[in-house]
């Protein structure tokens, strides 16, 4: 049984055994007037109010509610969400009431319209919509992978009936086919959806989740359809990056309850985002990731690196390859110039196959002039991405707004923190190499398979160092990376490619 499920029916042994009172005192009726929670064509923030996670243990034990509601509405938050859940969050349905008499209270004091308050449980019934409401709730969360579509349609109209909000959390296929039938149902003035980038089974955090299915809520419930990215969330640039995707808003958990003093910076950064080329190209990232989950393709994307020529290129396009990397550095063999990469485009474009495929430049200094090739190779629109692949290029990489991805070299345990470093800054990707001496990529060396499943168990797996035609399918097998990156293991001789060993590589890959 995973930890949603766990949740689920310890919330219903609580019910069955305290009504959805759940043992505690709650008002007659409601004495505050609704506060609009996510108004349209605004960004807002959601600031969360949690003590505890089943995945981080103790967040914030000793968290004042009243106190961190009042530091919340001053760091200027949208709406704040209240985790009443006794078990797993320790919150409960006094700590909602006590956030709705705190921004209240604020509200009153400095002339403003207090922020709207969620409840954000595991709630299965009207009945526990109507317990919200009367608890001052403007807002309820109704997961949608734990309701059937009745259920959902129904607690859905009753937010409607109550003219509070229905935050719909969304995450799966079948999900996507309850939420069209309560916009049937129920109008859009009264929903919000959400896409949590944590999957409640296991915790895990995957910063794409969110992108990959907002296009398709929109196709369902309207262009206009308000969209929360949730969780994952732990820097200001990680706002900026969620902000600039085209969220509604975003809901931040434990980067604000550890420390409410840093809220104000995050919900900034999320409010004042651009959209961005790099968010453009994640979003176009995130749906094909979504069309191949749809199609049930279990082989993942292909990058072929170190090009140097035309014909290689096309090969490598016309068999299947998702990215062509290109080296932008010039120590190494297989050094392109702007000049030829400009004709791989021109030629790709050509023959159809330049919308189909992304072409990445390699770069290891970003302060080099190769970097500059790289970067105007971006703006000319003969490159789509720039993989950072020197030890120290991430950390001085300053143009976030260049579509972008990092590298991490890994031989020892030591070298995974440099991941959890990066994801925390909101990278949604990082393709990890083998590290060997000072060598840049191309060594044809694989990383030790228990450094493969550690980084596995982090992130989406992009997995570089070693692949070859012979290995491939073993690769995939065990690991199933999500996306595979191979040089010197398709090679004739450094920058020119065995094109029987691509049309194996492939033909092996489309077996599977």
């Amino acid at each position: 049984m995973n930890i949603l499920d766990k949740i689920v029916e310890q919330r219903k042994k609580d019910i069955e055994k305290k009504s959805v009172t759940l043992g505690f005192s709650i008002p007659e009726k409601r004495t505050r007037p609704v506060s609009p929670f996510i108004p349209k064509g605004k960004k807002g923030v959601i600031l969360e109010i949690k003590r505890a996670s089943p995945s981080k243990g103790d967040i914030a034990p000793g968290l004042d509610t009243a106190v961190t509601a009042k530091a919340y509405a001053k760091a200027g938050t949208s709406a704040i969400s209240v985790l009443t859940e006794e078990h797993y969050f320790k919150g409960n349905l006094i700590d909602l009431q006590k956030a709705c008499a705190a921004v209240d209270e604020y509200a009153s004091l400095h002339g403003k319209i207090p922020p709207a308050i969620l409840r954000k449980d595991f709630l299965l019934s009207p009945e526990e919509i109507e317990i919200a409401y009367r608890c001052g709730a403007d807002a309820v969360l109704l997961i949608a992978r734990i309701l059937d579509t009745k259920t959902m349609v129904e607690m859905a109209k009753k937010c409607q009936d109550l003219r509070i909000t229905a935050l719909i959390e969304l995450r799966l296929e079948e999900d996507l086919k309850k939420l069209a039938e309560v916009v049937k149902n129920v109008s859009t003035d009264f929903i919000v959806c959400g896409v949590n980038a944590r999957d409640l089974r296991d915790f895990s955090i995957d910063l794409l989740t969110p992108a990959a299915l907002m296009q398709e809520i929109k196709e369902i419930a309207g262009n206009d359809m308000r969209i929360v990215f949730e969780s994952g969330i732990r820097t200001p640039n990680a706002a900026d990056f969620a902000g600039s995707l085209g969220f509604s808003a975003m809901l931040l958990g434990e980067a604000a309850a550890k420390n409410p003093d840093e809220a104000g910076r995050l919900v900034s950064a999320f409010i004042e985002s651009k959209e961005t080329l790099n968010a453009k190209e994640w979003n176009i990232y995130a749906k094909k990731l979504q069309a191949k989950k749809k199609e049930g393709k279990i082989r993942p994307f292909v990058k072929i690196c170190g090009l140097t020529n035309e014909k290689d290129a096309l090969k490598a396009a016309e068999l299947g390859a998702d990215f062509l990397g290109f080296i932008f550095w010039e120590k190494s063999p297989r050094k392109v110039s702007p000049t030829v990469l400009a004709k791989i485009a021109n030629s790709l474009k050509a023959v159809g196959l330049r919308e189909k495929v992304r072409l990445v430049g390699v770069i290891v200094e970003t302060d080099s002039r190769d970097a500059e090739e790289a970067f105007a190779a971006v703006k000319a629109g003969h490159l789509d991405f720039i993989q950072l692949h020197g030890s120290n290029c991430y950390s001085s990489f300053s143009q976030k707004e260049i579509p972008h991805y990092a590298v991490v070299n890994i031989s020892t345990e030591e070298d995974l923190a440099k991941i959890d470093e990066i994801r925390k800054e909101g990278e949604p990707r990082i393709l990890i190499d083998a590290k060997v001496g000072n060598q840049v990529g191309g060594t044809g060396e694989r990383i030790k398979e228990l450094l493969v499943e550690k980084v596995s168990q982090k992130t989406k797996l992009w997995l570089a160092g070693g692949i070859t035609p012979e290995n491939i399918t073993q690769i995939v097998g065990k690991f199933q990376p999500e996306l595979i990156d191979v040089a010197s293991g398709v090679e004739a001789k450094p920058g020119i490619k065995n094109l029987t060993k691509l049309e194996n590589l492939f033909d092996n890959l489309n077996s599977l």
